[in-house]
């Protein structure tokens, strides 16, 4: 059976200059480290989904930066923003080749559907109502399409309060929405540097770790751990199955100064 192959990349916080480091780790070498092993152990992918906080302190030479290693695959890439991004900065520098800010697009017969969860200078998310209302138009207008929703914000909780403080704020509005569409399938996430993968109800929610640093799962607040930067792989298959698991670097992160304090 035919079967579609991304790549889900995550919280990648590239710098303004190359070789920068927070909390002592060059989150741009490990960008870079992800990407490549992912294409090393995977021959065919037919997607890259970036889900957001790709810029710590965004700059147009940043997101640049980011996009001339995309390119290098040749592929299509599709980015979307996360609390940390400049989403006009993404838009300009972010629009090239094949590498877009798209918000719908079709592979085979699904359809992903890229949703903007930023509350402007807020480290939250929300799904203001022009969201809600493109998603619902993009399940009613294609109801026999199979869909994958991506957002920077997780929508349920995930047991550690300080993150679960940042979730989507109108999540239950969010899922309602969904519901009435049995052809949604999942929601990928990215935001709470750690692996989740729940079910609510038919929909299936998972996320990405993060291209750095992780965060500790559980913790009541701030606190990250040295496991290995990762990605997600997702697997869409043509009668709407989907089969996703997540990969890590061979080695531990390199560098993490784990007191450094809030990021």
């Amino acid at each position: 059976m035919p079967e579609y192959s991304i790549l889900q990349i995550s919280d990648l916080h590239v710098l303004p200059l190359l070789g920068e480091t927070m909390l002592g780790v060059d989150t741009e070498y490990y960008f870079h480290k992800v990407l490549d092993h992912a294409f090393a152990a995977n021959p065919k992918i037919d997607l890259i989904l970036a889900t957001g906080d790709l810029a710590q302190h965004p700059t147009i030479a940043s997101y640049q930066r980011i996009a001339q290693k995309l390119q290098t695959y040749g592929i299509p890439c599709i980015c979307l923003p996360g609390n940390h991004d400049d989403l006009a900065q993404m838009q300009s520098a972010l629009n090239v080749d094949q590498i877009s800010c798209n918000k719908q697009t079709f592979i085979g017969n699904w359809q992903i559907i890229a949703l903007n969860s930023q509350i402007p200078g807020k480290p939250g998310g929300r799904l203001e109502k022009q969201e809600l209302d493109f998603l619902e138009a993009c399940l009613r207008t294609y109801p026999d399409r199979h869909a994958l929703i991506a957002v920077h914000h997780h929508c349920q909780t995930i047991a550690s309060p300080w993150l679960d403080a940042m979730m989507i704020k109108n999540s239950e509005e969010f899922l309602a929405v969904l519901r009435r569409y049995p052809r949604v399938k999942a929601v990928t996430c990215g935001h709470i540097h750690q692996v989740m993968d729940k079910q609510v109800d038919a929909i299936r929610l998972f996320s990405a770790p993060s291209t750095c640093f992780q965060f500790e799962p559980g913790s009541m607040g701030f606190s990250v751990v040295d496991t290995a930067p990762g990605y997600r792989m997702i697997r869409l298959q043509r009668d709407g199955g989907l089969k996703t698991a997540v990969y890590r670097l061979p080695e531990a992160l390199s560098g993490l100064q784990s007191k450094a304090g809030p990021y």
